[in-house]
């Protein structure tokens, strides 16, 4: 594909813009690289891949990609048995954590897709990623239980640290005059305190450092000599066994470098079709119709790097028969925007890039595409704007075939146009017989003459509106454009006179070319109108019979539901009724079976009880008690207003009032999505509506409360791992509800269990941003500074 062409049409950009859809380095290059494609099966591939991903992120939202970055170095050292760096062991880490999320994602739907031959090419390794997430807790920090040898080592530092820190606390406690402040600090990894200068024969020990002013000594006691040997030897293994351990986990690499490759070249693959994906929904673009014919049909194309809501679509068509386009018009009306939304559609489509069209668009696939756009001169070469396009045009002449396409912007400008003129068109017609697709601009007239007479030639122009001044940017196919540079300048203020002897200097013939133009214009913009407002009654006429067509259908449904509900009633009226009388016969059965007993009377009464208990129980299942709505005595507790929540005590349907009742009480209610008028006494208030207001009321109070009395920091020493992160994923609710950035979690140093066991919950919690230990001053190891999102 032609560079310069790419450059012209701005493909460049596009590039940029995909690129800032992609989620990971690699695909970013991969997108700032590619260029359109000439095989019609890889750019139907590729053009499928986008829509299958687009309708994927539709579904299910946009995979995660994890910020995978580039391992191919990594994994090429520890292929030569270097050691990698933290950083590297997490990125290959990282790789597989992302491979077995995507085939997750891939697997929680039946959804076949182009895109699964590159799932199904990911490999997962749990025991991999488990590893190294036991092993790393950071990039700068190698966790305890990477191995018993580290662990035991820390433990034993941490041990010595408390014994140095005990020490020196007490020369703090007893010669707080000889010291200039009452700390403990390090120097060259000894730890230390500031003794004043002229009390340095009452501290025996080892000067370290001196202040800039020379008043403080940092001094090592003797006492503490020996520990902190200890303490730096215990360094030096320390050392040694992550050493130990990042080469075991190198080798591990290694052993899975392969895969991991694999696995990368597979991501970025993804990460890249996911991105193409993003870029069609923000441009609102469809995949086109790709054909092996010469056919290019662009409905309500919309160029990409054009404002949205100022960009006017354009619709044209070229094909074997029209494979020729002459547009003309005034300046500034859209002529070479819609030139660059040809051929850049043209390579955003053969790169399998969707396009911003109607999705009933058709392109054809395209060897080159040849564009001569916007000023050429050349100072450097010595070349005028008319030599410099001359150059490009004859590198197009012996470029370009059948399957070319061609767009010239103002073609033959930059010379006597007479000349011009003829030159320009004595090149179109060498185009024409070449059989290449082609579109090119002109102010000319013999051009518009010559697209009139020839065959495969039409005729195009852009609509501008004289009275105001302003383009239309709208494309007319058929008919040539005038430039109108009389009526323009008379608008503008040039004298009348001027005007018309400029008109009287124009040849008749061309004059009179002109007017014709002017009279199929006026009759074309009349056309136009009242299709346009044909076009609107027709579809006021569908939308309406949709509506009417749908309520019909509401309605219905609506009859056979209240039908079936109605029978059912009917039914279950008609079971409670045999079912009571059945049971009122059975009690009479009882009371003559024993009518004769001496104590009638009682077990006549019991019976007659036990009816009418019957009958009520058998009422109160028709008619719950909460659901009164059937009382013939109910009285409204106050008029109904516009707003009320009622319900209609004949159907027992809910609604609210639409407006106040008049005069004779008759009122309309929104049901659902139905009005319907009813009667204020067959209307019962509903008071106990829930009121959304008081809810959220007291949700701001709440998070105002908990603002006020937020502290930022949560002090969890003493606790084991599992009651600390109780308290801790409480306070980072608390934490977010207060809107706090940053928050400190005080947990000690001890033996670091409580630590690791909250770092490793950190790393799964999507409400944390980073987190690191604090630095000297905030509390070193004993406590964690996290940052939240």
């Amino acid at each position: 594909m032609n560079n310069k062409s790419i450059h012209l049409l701005e493909f460049d950009k596009i590039r940029h813009m995909l690129s800032e859809c992609a989620a990971t380095d690699g695909a970013k290059q991969k997108a700032l690289s590619i260029v359109p494609l000439s095989d019609m099966e890889k750019i139907i591939s590729k053009q499928n891949n986008t829509t299958d991903a687009k309708a994927l992120s539709m579904i299910k939202g946009s995979p995660s990609f994890f910020d995978v970055k580039d391992i191919k170095s990594a994994t090429e050292r520890a292929r030569k048995g270097a050691m990698l760096s933290i950083k590297d062991l997490i990125a290959c880490s990282a790789v597989f954590k992302c491979a077995r999320t995507l085939k997750e994602y891939a697997g929680t739907e039946g959804m076949q897709t182009s895109l699964a031959h590159i799932f199904e090419r990911l490999t997962a390794n749990r025991f991999f990623e488990e590893k190294f997430d036991r092993c790393i807790l950071s990039e700068e920090m190698i966790a305890d239980e990477a191995s018993p040898e580290l662990a035991d080592i820390r433990r034993k530092m941490r041990q010595i640290t408390v014994r140095i820190r005990d020490i020196l606390q007490k020369y703090i406690s007893s010669g707080r005059k000889f010291l200039q402040e009452g700390i403990v600090t390090t120097r060259g990894g000894r730890y230390v305190i500031p003794v004043k200068s002229e009390y340095r024969s009452e501290v025996k020990g080892l000067i370290h450092d001196t202040s800039q002013s020379g008043s403080t000594l940092f001094i090592e006691p003797m006492s503490v000599v020996e520990a902190n040997n200890e303490f730096r030897a215990l360094e030096g293994k320390e050392s040694r066994e992550i050493e130990r351990i990042l080469y075991e986990l190198s080798a591990d690499v290694q052993q899975h470098a392969d895969t991991i490759d694999l696995n990368y070249y597979n991501i970025t693959e993804l990460a890249y079709i996911f991105a193409c994906a993003e870029l069609s929904v923000k441009m609102n673009a469809a995949m086109p119709h790709i054909v092996n014919e010469r056919k290019f049909d662009l409905r309500r194309a919309r160029h990409p790097l054009l404002e949205k809501n100022k960009v006017v679509p354009v619709s044209l068509s070229m094909n074997k028969s029209d494979r020729m386009l002459i547009i003309t018009g005034p300046n500034t009306g859209g002529k070479t925007v819609t030139l660059k939304t040809i051929g850049l559609f043209a390579m955003m489509a053969q790169s399998g890039l969707h396009i911003p069209a109607d999705d009933d668009s058709t392109v054809c696939v395209f060897d080159d595409i040849l564009a001569d756009i916007g000023d050429e001169q050349s100072i450097e070469h010595s070349l005028s704007t008319f030599s410099s396009h001359m150059k490009s045009i004859i590198s197009f002449i012996e470029d370009m075939s059948e399957n070319s396409l061609i767009l010239f912007d103002e073609l033959g400008a930059g010379t006597d146009p007479v000349e011009g003129a003829a030159l320009a068109a004595s090149i179109l017609e060498q185009v024409r017989i070449t059989g290449a697709l082609c579109a090119a601009t002109t102010h000319y007239a013999e051009l518009k003459s010559y697209a009139i007479g020839m065959e495969g030639v039409v005729n195009a122009s852009c609509e501008f509106d004289v009275e105001t001044l302003k383009p239309t940017y709208k494309l007319i196919i058929g008919a040539p454009g005038k430039s109108n540079a009389f009526a323009i300048s008379q608008k503008l203020g040039l004298p009348e006179k001027i005007v018309t002897r400029a008109r009287d200097m124009v040849e008749n013939g061309a004059r009179n070319f002109e007017n014709v133009i002017e009279k199929l214009e006026t009759a074309r913009v009349e056309l136009e109108k009242e299709k346009e407002e044909a076009a609107l009654l027709k579809t006021e006429f569908e939308d309406f019979k949709k509506k009417s067509e749908k309520e019909i259908l509401r309605r219905v449904s609506l009859s056979e539901k209240e039908a079936k509900a109605n029978l059912e009633r009917s039914r279950r009226l008609l079971d409670e009724a045999r079912a009571t009388s059945n049971y009122v016969f059975e009690e009479l059965d009882k009371v003559r079976k024993e009518k004769e007993s001496q104590n009638l009377s009682e077990k006549l009464a019991a019976a007659k009880r036990n009816v009418r208990q019957r009958v009520r129980d058998y009422d109160n299942a028709l008619n719950p008690a909460d659901e009164h709505y059937d009382d013939e005595n109910y009285v409204l507790p106050r008029p109904l207003k516009k707003g009320d929540m009622v319900v209609h005590r004949n159907i027992g349907t809910k609604g609210t009032l639409v407006c106040d009742p008049d005069k004779n009480g008759n009122t309309v209610i929104l049901m659902g999505a139905v009005k319907t008028r009813a009667n204020v006494k067959d209307l019962r208030l509903l008071e106990n509506e829930s009121n959304e207001k008081k809810k959220k009321d007291s949700m701001a109070s709440y998070k105002a409360s908990v603002s006020k009395s937020f502290k930022p920091e949560c002090d969890v020493r003493g606790m084991t791992g599992e009651e600390g992160w109780f308290v801790v994923d409480k306070y980072l609710d608390e934490a977010k509800v207060a809107s706090v950035k940053s928050v400190t979690i005080i947990h000690g140093k001890g033996t670091g269990a409580l630590r690791s066991a909250l770092w490793r919950n950190f790393k799964s919690d999507n409400r944390i941003k980073n987190f690191r230990a604090g630095q000297y001053g905030e509390g070193d190891y004993g406590v964690t500074v996290v940052e939240l999102k």
